[in-house]
């Protein structure tokens, strides 16, 4: 175990005073429970990663934060929202797991292990975070701002207010904000060729449905999110 860890510290390009902080932030719950016979939740909390991971996100979103303004003083609060929902997400930091292979240094459990664990990319996301906060519970925030920029670096200097756009996932946090469930999509109809096929979708949530076309099912669904984004805007207004 030492040295993968040592391998993990090289990569993230931090030397932990204390490793037991990072020891931590690989551990999955479910290693916990194998590992250790009398575990309980109270003792998956102390040594799984999930209280780290916790910390983890908003050292992150707060670094992310920083660097984004730093770089476009002159966005407005909406375009600065958009892109840092963008690089604070679960494919952006699963991403940058993958890029230093940070699943071959979780410890999972069996079962975890069978089901495909090291590749999943929620899991990926949030070793990442843990491991951001252990960074700062280790070194402080300026440490753990670094580890950040060297993981996502690349990705807040290339990030852009057109590239952030993600309307299905704006739309489930406006709904999970308004304690409603999240929409439900479905293909309506696909009309053309298939090398020119146009989709239909819908999207259906408590109180409204909205729909939306593209030239792929994802890109309908987006639109049909957009659509519904500008709805309860409307209805907010009002």
């Amino acid at each position: 175990m030492s040295a993968n860890l040592s391998d993990l510290e090289k990569v993230i390009g931090h030397s932990f005073r204390d490793i037991k902080f990072l020891e931590r932030a690989i551990t999955h719950r479910s290693w916990v429970f194998e590992n250790l016979p009398d575990a309980d939740e109270s003792t998956a909390s102390a040594w799984a990663n999930e209280v780290l991971e916790f910390l983890g996100d908003s050292v992150v979103g707060l670094a992310v934060a920083e660097n984004l303004v730093a770089l476009h003083p002159a966005l407005d609060e909406g375009d600065l929202t958009l892109m840092k929902h963008h690089l604070v997400s679960t494919a952006t930091l699963a991403k940058a797991g993958d890029g230093i292979e940070i699943g071959k240094f979780l410890r999972v459990g069996r079962g975890e292990e069978k089901t495909g664990g090291r590749q999943k990319r929620a899991l990926l996301a949030n070793t990442v975070e843990a491991v951001v906060g252990a960074v700062f519970l280790d070194s402080g925030y300026i440490a753990a701002r670094g580890v950040v920029k060297r993981l996502i670096g690349e990705d807040i200097r290339a990030a852009t207010p057109e590239r952030s756009l993600d309307y299905k996932s704006l739309l489930q946090e406006r709904l999970q904000a308004a304690k409603l469930s999240a929409p439900a999509y479905s293909l309506v109809r696909s009309d053309g060729p298939p090398h020119d096929r146009t989709f239909f979708v819908e999207a259906v949530w408590e109180g409204g449905r909205s729909s939306g076309e593209g030239q792929s099912i994802k890109a309908a669904e987006m639109m049909a999110a957009r659509a519904a984004l500008d709805s309860l805007a409307s209805v907010q207004k009002n």
